[in-house]
């Protein structure tokens, strides 16, 4: 592994799965949970459509192998503008993504050690102190990240494919009826719960981002991106699907820790303990992989001077460290506004941010190979990427689409004074 480029195929799997496997996982059989097994159609949907849409950005990592991910995509198929507001976007939508992320460590942290979450202030200290260590890791340098990442996904993959392999043994197939307890049309079931269940799946991109820090990037990157996607998605929805099928739906929903509850309804308090602790190894491998793809996609956008130029400057390890503090400063902000809500309510303001920041994005890098692709197949498939990307943008809600709409607006007077800075 060359020191240029010092990630190779499993660091970069594991960044896909890693990023991926989050507090998704874990939190999300309790938001479905009054869907019953009708919620399936949306978990359906949304791998479907993220395996199109990781075949779709492994098509476009080998057209550009370059660090940027879906900016550089967007630059190259429709131009400078585009691309800035596809960088601004993405930016935005990560380093909601990593305040989201540290909340949900906070709480996974809560459920084995009460004290630490037992107020506000705790809980956001506590989300603060894992989200600067992640930074501190990824300062140190792309190798050490790539390390720590993939140490983190294995330590969170194993626990979640026993516990769903395992757990589907003892699932009370009368907690699967009715199988629409909603009382709406299952179309409308199905759309509602595509836009939960994207949460659990953001990040199938992730290896397309610091591709020049990957070696061999044109067979690294679409391998890494489309079996992490499976692989990851596979292990979540069968470890969601026995959450559902173990515990009544109305203690469900109230649930603070499903699948940890899950684990300690079927084999006592130690199994309920074990699985916190899987989450919260779960929470903090996701956080290190979405740090360092705060850092790689600004300095990406600098180095074409669509970002301000501080973004794309190295320390001697190679390290782009501004990148890190402004986003990791960004993502404590968010989390320090809001400190005085409850946990759940932080995380799911973080979510929405998130979520609408990242829709975008998945829309112009489907176009983009529509536009600059070769094949018909691959047309066909970023096709399918496209529709299923606006289907999902439209589930958000209008609430996430406002709020979209305002951080992209936000960004373009820096795009305006970065141009009429800029030489010639």
């Amino acid at each position: 592994m060359s020191a240029s480029r010092p990630l190779g195929v499993w660091s970069a799997a594991a960044l896909v799965v890693g990023s991926m496997i989050g507090s998704g996982a874990f939190l999300l059989p309790a938001a479905l949970a009054p869907y019953g097994a009708a919620s399936l159609l949306g978990w359906g949907i949304t791998l479907a459509g993220a395996v199109l849409l990781a075949l779709t950005f492994a098509q476009l990592s080998m057209r550009w192998p370059q660090t940027g991910g879906p900016y550089v995509y967007a630059r190259n198929a429709f131009g400078e503008l585009p691309g800035f507001i596809i960088a601004w976007s993405y930016w935005i939508s990560i380093w909601c993504a990593t305040a989201a992320i540290a909340v949900a460590f906070a709480g996974s942290m809560g459920a084995i050690f009460p004290t630490l979450t037992a107020t506000p202030l705790r809980a956001a200290l506590c989300a603060l102190g894992a989200l600067w260590l992640c930074s501190a890791i990824n300062l140190a340098g792309v190798r050490e990240a790539g390390r720590v990442q993939l140490l983190t996904t294995v330590l969170k993959l194993l626990p979640l494919l026993l516990f769903g392999g395992i757990a589907l043994w003892w699932v009370d197939t009368r907690h699967f009826t009715p199988f629409n307890p909603t009382g709406q049309s299952l179309p409308a079931v199905a759309h509602a719960t595509v836009a939960l269940t994207l949460w659990a799946l953001l990040g199938l991109e992730a290896a397309t981002v610091p591709a020049g820090s990957i070696e061999n990037a044109e067979r690294t990157v679409p391998r890494a991106t489309v079996f992490g996607t499976l692989l990851a998605g596979v292990a979540t929805i069968l470890a969601c699907t026995a959450v559902i099928g173990l515990l009544p739906m109305e203690s469900l929903k109230e649930s603070q820790a499903p699948m940890a509850d899950a684990a300690r309804a079927l084999w006592g308090p130690a199994a309920g303990i074990g699985l916190a602790m899987a989450m919260a190894v779960s929470c903090f491998g996701a956080l290190n992989g979405w740090v360092l793809l705060s850092a790689q996609l600004p300095l990406a956008a600098a180095r074409d001077r669509v970002f301000p130029a501080f973004f794309a400057r190295l320390d001697a390890r190679g390290t782009p460290v501004a990148g890190i503090v402004v986003s990791s400063l960004l993502s404590s902000a968010l989390v320090a506004a809001n400190y005085s809500r409850s946990l759940v309510q932080v995380f799911t303001f973080s979510i929405l941010l998130s979520t609408a920041a990242t829709l975008l994005p998945y829309v112009v890098s489907s176009a983009a190979w529509l536009v600059r692709g070769v094949g018909v197949p691959g047309r066909i498939v970023a096709a399918l990427a496209l529709v299923y990307s606006l289907y999902a943008l439209l589930g958000i809600g209008g609430e996430a689409l406002v709020w979209g709409g305002v951080l992209v607006a936000a960004g373009l007077p820096l795009h305006a004074w970065l141009r009429h800075r800029k030489p010639g």
